[in-house]
């Protein structure tokens, strides 16, 4: 039987008559302009899918959840988008174009969005982040079947098939690297939404411009197309004053500073009135003038303070050098290795008048090294013994931070002191993250002969807590005598501070952080979530 034969024996059903269009008019350059779209298109979904994980891991903390939840629930959105897809049976290429454009509005604007919901309510952010990663999947998952089918029938299936997914993972990559190191940094979070947003708006245009011929309504398509660029181009070109809107929606105080870093989003306030000048770290605050010394005097002085040598010291965190204006206080102090993986939130400290003011231009020491290092990876390495170290870092609200607090990071802290040596580490509150306090106790435990709780009353963070390490048991017997001058910090406050009421006291069950069994991070989640 001949092929015209079986054709008029089995005729196309309606809906594939329906579907087949006629791409034979497809240029190469037009071919060529679809297959640029598969990167371009790829590298905005895999950055939308970023900048909503980075948000969420910002505003609510556990990065590790944050971004488990947003990929996941993404992944399923794409799947139903690529299922979807099915139902479009023509007008392929215009569908595609009009894809572009809601995508382009609705990742445009998914940044600011976010940031204007956390402050009503963590139920209003949580709806509006899932209805941003629903909507954005399933609008992307639509974008590759279409571009593929387009493909398909211009230049074969097996062909159309392996071009496409080769190039939808090149994008991918190229967003996935240009996210934490042009993005982010240039851009920051609501400018990158907008600048994404552009890239899929001129991905309709190309496709419109290269393929008018086969588009219907072309001119509308390309009205709707410069009308939300203009948009968005006006977005950018105000993102400064939309960031400083949205920044405001978190914080009381007037910002005085701020800049987003790879790393974190760094904010400085002030309260004019009270003339109270506050640091926050990814919404976070770290401290405030009002109280400050209360905090670096209880974190430094008794490890300081202890009998025998303190010549070398290590700070590990404290970029804003508070914690640093109290070591070099101290009498003997010749080497201080200050470590902090971010050199803006170190600039700020050296740089920023304000700050430098109140941590007395410490930076600027001879006696001070500045290391911009994971603090995991440069105690690996530790170029000297130390005497003291001071661990001055983030709670462990995500897994990241969690190791920072393990028995292995303590355990290569310890091979790093000296014999005499002594550590001391912030962490967090016995009354409002009790479990959390005394298992980073146990977990100090795990690593020293010798360990000692502390806890003192911050008026902007209410109860806070610190343990102290050493090599033996007789290192930390009595209460050594403050020799330096302080505001708030002496041996009777030592002495009340290491009693701890019924409770904040050490539960019955505490557990021992691990980086191979991470749990501290969500036990401090559990912590923060619990009613008091």
């Amino acid at each position: 039987m001949s092929e015209a034969t079986i054709a008029d024996a089995f005729p196309p059903s309606a809906a594939a008559q329906e579907e087949r269009e006629d791409f034979s008019s497809i240029t190469p350059l037009g071919r060529s302009a679809l297959l640029g779209s598969i990167v371009v298109v790829a590298l905005c979904g895999i950055v939308y899918e970023l900048i909503i994980g980075a948000i969420s891991s910002y505003l609510l903390g556990n990065s590790v959840y944050q971004f488990s939840i947003t990929i996941g629930f993404f992944m399923f959105a794409m799947g139903a988008g690529s299922y979807a897809s099915q139902h479009i049976r023509d007008r392929l290429i215009y569908n595609f174009i009009l894809v572009e454009i809601v995508l382009a509005i609705i990742g445009g604007v998914c940044s600011i969005s976010l940031f204007v919901a956390f402050p009503f309510s963590p139920a209003l952010y949580t709806t509006v982040m899932m209805g941003f990663i629903l909507t954005i999947g399933f609008l992307v998952g639509l974008e590759i079947p279409l571009l593929t089918r387009i493909l398909a029938q211009s230049s074969g299936t097996r062909r159309s098939i392996a071009s496409v997914m080769s190039l939808d993972y090149v994008g991918a990559l190229i967003g996935s690297v240009a996210f934490p190191l042009v993005l982010l940094p240039s851009l920051g979070l609501v400018r990158a939404s907008f600048a994404i947003g552009v890239a899929n708006v001129f991905v309709a245009l190309m496709t419109l411009h290269f393929l008018k011929a086969n588009v219907a309504r072309s001119r509308r398509l390309g009205q709707a197309a410069c009308g939300v660029l203009v948009g968005l181009l006006i977005l950018i070109a105000l993102g400064a004053k939309i960031t400083a809107f949205a920044q405001h929606h978190l914080y009381f105080d007037d910002i005085i500073w701020k800049k987003q870093t790879p790393y974190q989003s760094l904010v400085v306030t002030r309260d004019w009135k009270k003339n109270d000048l506050r640091l926050y770290i990814d919404g976070h605050l770290q401290f405030s003038q009002s109280d400050e010394h209360r905090y670096h005097e209880a974190l430094v002085h008794p490890v300081m303070s202890f009998p025998g040598p303190v010549e070398n010291v290590l700070i590990l965190g404290g970029g804003d050098g508070l914690a640093l204006r109290e070591v070099l206080k101290h009498n003997g102090v010749a080497r201080v290795d200050l470590v902090d993986i971010d050199p803006a939130m170190t600039a700020l400290a050296s740089e920023f008048a304000p700050i430098k003011s109140l941590n007395e231009g410490v930076m600027d020491d001879a006696r001070v090294e500045v290391h911009h290092k994971d603090a995991f990876v440069f105690i690996q390495n530790a170029p000297v013994r130390y005497d003291r170290v001071i661990i001055d870092m983030p709670d462990p609200h995500d897994a990241a931070i969690s190791k920072l607090y393990s028995v292995e990071f303590y355990s290569m802290i310890k091979a790093a002191l000296s014999p005499e040596g002594l550590i001391v580490t912030q962490s967090s509150s016995p009354f409002f993250a009790r479990r959390t306090f005394w298992s980073v106790g146990a977990t100090i435990d795990a690593a020293f002969e010798a360990t000692q709780a502390y806890n003192i009353a911050i008026p902007s963070f209410g109860v806070w807590g610190f343990h102290l390490g050493a090599q033996n048991e007789q290192t930390l017997n009595a209460a050594p005598p403050v020799t330096v001058p302080t505001k708030f910090w002496n041996e009777q406050v030592f002495a009340g501070a290491r009693v701890f009421p019924e409770d904040i006291a050490r539960p019955s069950k505490t557990i021992v952080n691990s980086i191979f069994e991470p749990q501290l991070y969500q036990l401090y989640l559990d912590d923060m979530r619990k009613p008091l």
